[in-house]
């Protein structure tokens, strides 16, 4: 398992991990399927806050950071996202993103890290709390997927 910056050429494998959470899952609230165009626009916006697990050669997982709003007062605090591949989950590809994810993001001067994670996503909260994230707040049914309202959970750990 390697951690490294993302690069364009990993965008096709990306694209299929996004895709399949975005067609079977409420990880995410988009329907919207990503295209590899799409992703290698973010590969190259976000720079060093894009970061790819590595397993057997192919890009596994990513994790990314992102302002969290507009606004030059808001400009040490980032919102983060990070998907893996079925078969790469359970095996610490996501702990080991996130500890460089952060090692990055505290380099960059950043102060606080959020997560916005779906209140059905168990698995995606027990994770981030094991990161040291805390629950600060949840949002009732801002998201809508498969016909249904579904809560946002809001996490944030301070760097």
């Amino acid at each position: 398992m390697i951690i490294r910056p993302a690069r364009a050429e990993d965008a096709e494998a990306l694209t299929a991990i996004l895709n399949d959470v975005i067609d079977n899952t409420t990880i995410t609230f988009t329907s919207k399927r990503k295209t590899v165009e799409d992703v290698q626009s973010d590969i190259a916006a976000k720079g060093a806050a894009f970061l790819v697990v590595e397993i057997d050669g192919v890009a596994a997982g990513y994790a990314s950071y992102f302002p969290f709003r507009n606004g030059p007062g808001y400009a040490r605090t980032k919102e983060h996202s990070i998907a893996l591949a079925q078969h790469a989950r359970g095996k610490g590809a996501g702990r080991a993103l996130m500890q460089v994810l952060e090692e990055v993001a505290r380099a960059d001067g950043v102060h606080s890290l959020w997560a916005g994670i779906s209140a059905e996503n168990m698995a995606g909260r027990y994770f981030h709390a094991t990161l040291g994230f805390t629950e600060i707040a949840t949002l009732p049914e801002v998201g809508f997927k498969f016909d249904r309202w579904i809560d946002l959970v809001l996490m944030q750990k301070m760097l």
